[in-house]
């Protein structure tokens, strides 16, 4: 599309939205506009789950109206430009995308809606209801009200499972204790659905292969004592095939570590633990993959170590395909035990890759510049799942528009090393312990070059040992007992060094060269199920330095101690970060967060490392002030410093968000949201007079609110956000509430906020 097309395009799009309020014009004169239907729910007395009800029975009010962009129905808008004026192409354009069909008072079918209503109420265990509809018709549009009137429900008497001699009854029964159906329930079609489905669960976790939830059937009684109340027998359909209700297990399984369906390949076989494994030479060694294999030789048929084995051989990256395949040996009507040949085919990724990434970095303190990685990786290093990436990267950044540092550059060269070993290398063997998913281990050296002009040339190193597991489907856990970060100031200018001797807080953090401690990560995702409508998500940091290096260190005059002839830094660092997500609507999030973190220097530190401390603003933090200009606690930032490439931070970061996320067209979607946080000191400095912790740490948050857009592509998200100040903790009290539109920030970031 032209540069001018798309500009009329845009034009048209914002005229679209002013017109919607004469949408009405065009509507028929014989037809009203359906606006949509609610409904009035009157439940018996006691009941508890109305307004969970009430939402459901909403749901099923149908056809839905136009849908409103902004209070206005411009998708309907859009359609009825075109009927007045189809040679328009860009307004065609514009209908093809957004625009929607009318949706009339006539289109609605009250009776169906009513069946559907009754249906619902029916599989609740409300029978017999009485419902009404009404119409409520305006100038140009019409509503519809429905009247519910719940009957009582039926009530769960006894629940019993029927006597038979087939073994596969007993089994059932051993499982009854963890029934759904508890007595005194009432009747719902969706929970005997469940039960069904835990049962099924539950059978072929015993070995029976070949059941299915459909041999059950439920035959419920009310003719009991008592009113609506009933008995639910359980039991199985008659003739079951004989297969069906007789436990399997396994007889052999082949493992073929280098599978290809379009070769020919001469293969050989290596037997390890009753296992085959075949494949042509050694692609993949099989006392590698033999832990990552939870299914064996004699065992039971089991769907969920079947699951375990498929999760544990991707997680390797080795394979683009893992398929398990399960054949029946042939049996007869007399046989009391299946058996199942076991063949699990893996077909691999390319063995080698290389990744370039080109971006371009634009800072809220006005730096930009392009940076460039180069990665390059091996999946299958030494034919037991090692991956090994070494990335190249490289940045530069200048000052592009005017401010107090014009002329300012900053040159970025770094490289890395990392080696991940789809096991656990310690002493001992533990794979017994890690059902769900067994640990990697991870090793990485890398090294950083850092030129910023008019200040200061710096080379850090940097080596983690550690661990990396998923305890379970929600939860992560990543520790490095061995962190360490060596930090070389090589050159210094006499403009930097006037800035440090200013600042004795900034100097001292400089001045700490190594770090080396303990790391550790946990995380609990709710997240991961898409369905739940009120999600958690709650992240853990721990990092402890310095404490292993003292024991070694030797004493220096003055106090302070020195390894290797390095200073080293001593701390205890934690955060936490909590959010929840709470769903609702059509594809609407309500998202809550809380932040907060503390580091604390001992020993042999003064303060934390420059690079370890807290700071606040940016993108992904305040979003109405710009990135790491925060705190600490009231100071006021030095004019000189607004461009600098030196950032205001603290011991004490504590942060809180509201977003509301909502869809507007397609892949766009919007967000308002209001953020606060500050960082602050622990300990008191006179040369950031404010800067402490105190009780009176609300009244000096920082405060700001904004609206966004989000392109969302299958997960890959370009944020927009446009953010005010609100209260700013470096103004003086009494005068920190502000509200100026000319103060807004506009902040350009990858993915969500938080």
């Amino acid at each position: 599309m032209t540069t001018k097309l798309k500009t009329y395009s845009y034009l048209l799009f914002i005229l679209l939205i002013i017109e919607g309020c004469t949408v009405m014009r065009y509507v028929p004169e014989n037809e009203r506009l359906y606006t949509g239907g609610s409904i009035a729910l009157k439940a018996p007395d006691g009941e508890k789950n109305k307004r969970a009800l009430d939402r459901e029975l909403e749901e099923l009010l149908r056809p839905k109206p136009n849908k409103k962009i902004l209070g206005r129905r411009v998708g309907l808008m859009a359609h009825y430009l075109v009927e007045n004026d189809k040679d328009d192409f860009v307004v065609r354009f514009i209908n093809k995308k957004i625009g929607e069909e009318p949706v009339y008072l006539s289109d609605v079918k009250t009776n169906r809606t009513e069946e559907l209503i009754e249906n619902r109420l029916e599989n609740r265990g409300y029978f017999k209801n009485y419902i009404k509809s009404e119409e409520k018709i305006g100038r140009h549009t019409a509503q519809v009200k429905y009247s519910v009137e719940m009957q009582t429900p039926y009530k769960l008497r006894e629940y019993i499972l029927s006597a038979d001699s087939l073994p596969i009854y007993k089994v059932i029964a051993e499982s009854m204790e963890k029934t759904l159906l508890d007595s005194g329930s009432r009747f719902d079609l969706y929970a005997l659905t469940a039960e069904r489905e835990r049962i099924d669960t539950y059978l072929k976790s015993q070995g029976y292969y070949n059941f299915s939830q459909k041999l059950l059937i439920f035959e419920a009684d009310t003719n009991q004592i008592g009113d609506k109340n009933f008995n639910l027998y359980l039991r199985l359909k008659k003739d079951v095939p004989h297969a069906s209700i007789i436990p399997y297990e396994i007889s052999s399984l082949t493992v073929y570590p280098n599978y290809s369906v379009d070769e020919d390949a001469v293969e050989d076989t290596v037997m390890l633990d009753s296992t085959a494994y075949v494949q042509e030479g050694i692609f993949f060694k099989p006392n590698r993959l033999s832990d990552h294999i939870v299914l064996a030789q004699g065992q039971g048929y089991d769907p969920t170590n079947a699951k375990f084995t498929s999760r544990r051989l991707s997680s390797l990256n080795t394979y683009k395909y893992v398929n398990i395949d399960f054949e029946e040996q042939p049996i007869d009507s007399t046989s009391q035990q299946g058996f199942l040949d076991t063949k699990i085919y893996l077909s691999p990724l390319s063995k080698r890759a290389v990744r370039a990434e080109l971006q371009a970095v634009m800072q809220s303190n006005n730096f930009t510049g392009p940076a460039l990685s180069l990665t390059y990786s091996d999946r299958n290093l030494f034919a037991g799942g090692e991956k090994i990436n070494v990335s190249a990267k490289v940045g530069y950044e200048a000052q592009v528009l005017n401010g107090s540092n014009e002329g300012l550059t900053s040159t970025q060269l770094g490289g890395n090393v990392e080696l991940i070993f789809p096991r656990l290398i310690f002493p001992g063997r533990y794979t017994g312990r890690f059902k769900y998913s067994i640990p990697k281990t991870k090793v990485a050296m890398g090294m950083d070059f850092l030129d910023r002009s008019s200040y200061y040339r710096l080379i850090s190193y940097l080596g983690t040992f550690g661990y990396a597991w998923q305890g379970n489907r929600r939860v992560f856990h990543q520790i490095n007992p061995i962190s360490i970060n060596y930090v070389n100031l090589t050159h210094v200018t006499s403009r930097f060094q006037d800035i440090l001797d200013e600042n004795t807080f900034l100097k001292t953090s400089f001045e700490q060269q190594f770090i080396a401690g303990l790391t550790y990560t946990f995380v609990y995702n709710e997240l991961v199920d898409s369905k739940k409508p009120n999600a958690l998500l709650m992240k853990v940091n721990v990092d402890i330095a310095g404490n292993m290096v003292d024991l070694f260190a030797g004493q220096e005059d003055g106090g302070s101690s020195d390894f290797l002839g390095l200073a080293y830094a001593q701390y205890a660092k934690i955060d936490m970060d909590i959010q929840n997500h709470y769903r609702f609507g059509r594809s609407q999030v309500l998202v809550g967060r809380v932040f907060g973190g503390v580091g604390y220097a001992y020993g042999n530190s003064v303060t934390m490392p420059y690079s370890k401390q807290f700071f606040s603003g940016g993108p992904y933090s305040v979003r109405a002030f710009r990135i790491r200009s925060l705190g600490p606690g009231t100071t006021s930032p030095d004019d000189a410093q607004t461009d600098s490439f030196f950032d205001q931070s603290g011991d004490i970061r504590i942060e809180a968000n509201v977003e509301h996320r909502f869809p507007l067209i397609s892949f766009l979607k919007g967000a308002w949201f209001v953020d606060a946080g500050n960082v602050w000191l622990i300990k008191e400095n006179d040369e950031l007079p404010g800067g402490r912790f105190s009780s009176q740490f609300l009244s000096e948050l920082a405060v700001g609110a904004g609206v966004g857009l989000r392109v969302d592509l299958q997960g890959f998200v370009i944020r927009l956000d446009l953010a005010t100040p609100l209260k700013n903790p470096s103004l003086p009290a009494g005068e920190r509430l502000t509200f100026d539109l000319r103060d807004s920030i506009l902040n350009f970031a990858i993915g969500y906020s938080f």
